[in-house]
């Protein structure tokens, strides 16, 4: 006669399912000192995601992306901004005749 229980493998699993969700835990803790979160559109960034500090926040690689390819159309956003400006001198200027 069998004394001992035998061990059910279910609890075996959960057992080694409860031991590696402590591993990730302990990994992710460690880990999370080189997380940061883009102070533009809220992504968290690691190694997938490289980030940079400008000042105090930090911006993923990503927004930064954007960020160049909209100030290298500035020149001609400025140029825009001036014509609708003379423009609508001009219209007041006939306007006002």
């Amino acid at each position: 006669m069998n004394t001992m229980p035998e061990e059910n493998p279910r609890n075996d699993a959960a057992i080694e399912s409860i031991i590696e969700g402590k591993k990730m835990e302990a990994y992710a803790e460690h880990r999370t000192k080189d997380m940061h979160q883009c102070s533009l559109c809220g992504n968290v960034g690691y190694r997938k995601r490289p980030m940079r500090p400008i000042g105090a926040k930090w911006i993923c690689i990503d927004c930064l992306r954007s960020l160049k390819e909209t100030l290298e159309g500035l020149d001609q956003w400025e140029a825009e901004i001036q014509l609708e400006k003379e423009m609508s001198k001009k219209i007041d200027d006939t306007l006002r005749v």
